[in-house]
């Protein structure tokens, strides 16, 4: 089935997501027939186990053995899934999530991956891993990878904005993660083999060579424009790139909360990352692309880094600790340019590999 056959978000109210679908839109095989297409599953299943909390369903909708990858580590288990949508909701019970796009892949043999960006608004009313209840209202952006396969979830990568969460509930996200990594290094479990192991695997990878090559066309070769992107403007450092793949008006989101604005800005954060991370290495380890309104194109790239951290361009001092990093950006590319770009990544968690945590 065609990704132009089912409707992505689209600005579409809830309620009008929520409503019987009517037959199946897409051959999703050993779903629920509640669930007219991939879309349609993340989008209800999210709202039915956050919004309508029924954190039970986890267990007819996640895999016994999934395993959750997160920059603090991975969770094994369907029940660690459970235990922490319940510590979640325990310090915000009233999260609401509205979700912003569905960007998926046909992964063959019945799997598909999703990459679902959700905005969520929040009361703190419960302590967080980021501290005491404090009251406040907060807005923040997650982004769930989820591999589904036969009405269940069996694989996940979970990026969520926790630096601007921490901002926005008065913390110093720095301050947090000094207390994570004392407690980290309290227990023996620094430098952690997961991550290790996950540095690794990127440093093993094998680099590209230098090429001078037009970026691919997005609207032909969308996985290859994605994929020289990151490959040209990080991996071999050519920032003027930036004005090749991005609209001259494009507005850009990020951790922390920033927002960037056009050539100049969005070039400084490629700066910034070099500046902060100067042996920077880079993975693209998934992408995705669908259909967008008005004959735009979205684009989900998920991706790890690991470098040195030798400079002061985005984090203070440098402490010489070497950092992992998993990330997820999306694109809207409209006319062959990026015009929106969401890229989410913990600086919390990064932070805390910085102060010999994790």
């Amino acid at each position: 089935m065609s990704s132009d056959a089912i409707p992505n978000v689209g600005g579409r109210d809830i309620a009008q997501i929520l409503e019987p679908q009517g037959p199946p839109r897409q051959h999703i095989p050993g779903f629920d027939p509640e669930y007219a297409d991939i879309v349609d599953y993340i989008l209800r299943c999210t709202h039915r186990i956050w919004e309508q909390k029924d954190v039970g369903l986890i267990a007819t909708h996640y895999g016994s053995d999934i395993v959750v990858h997160m920059m603090t580590g991975p969770t094994l288990g369907m029940e660690g899934v459970i235990a922490g949508t319940a510590r979640t909701l325990s310090a915000f019970p009233d999260r609401t999530l509205t979700g912003e796009a569905v960007i998926w892949s046909d992964e063959g043999e019945g799997s598909y991956l999703s990459s679902h960006r959700i905005t969520s608004s929040a009361t703190n009313l419960g302590a967080s891993e980021l501290g005491p209840a404090t009251g406040k209202r907060i807005t923040f952006t997650t982004i769930a990878d989820c591999l589904c396969k036969a009405n269940l979830i069996i694989e996940e990568w979970l990026v969520r904005d926790y630096s601007h969460m921490a901002l926005q509930l008065g913390y110093h996200p720095r301050a947090v993660a000094r207390l994570h990594a004392e407690a980290d290094k309290a227990k023996g479990q620094g430098r952690a083999d997961w991550r290790q192991t996950n540095m690794q695997a990127i440093l093993d990878a094998p680099r590209s060579n230098w090429t001078d090559r037009a970026i691919p066309d997005a609207a032909s070769e969308p996985d290859a424009f994605a994929a020289a992107i990151f490959d040209q403007i990080i991996a071999h450092r050519r920032f003027g790139r930036v004005r090749e793949v991005y609209s001259p008006a494009a507005r850009w989101s990020g951790p922390g909360g920033r927002q960037l604005f056009g050539w100049g800005e969005i070039t400084g954060w490629y700066t910034a990352i070099i500046g902060s991370f100067g042996d920077a290495r880079i993975n693209v380890d998934h992408i995705a692309h669908v259909p967008a309104a008005g004959g735009a194109l979205d684009i989900a790239v998920r991706w790890s880094l690991t470098g040195t951290h030798d400079g002061v361009a985005l984090y203070g001092p440098a402490t010489g600790e070497r950092i992992y990093i998993l990330g997820v950006t999306h694109w809207r590319v409209v006319e062959g340019r990026i015009a929106e770009e969401v890229t989410v990544f913990d600086e919390v968690a990064l932070m805390r590999q910085m102060e010999g945590g994790l």
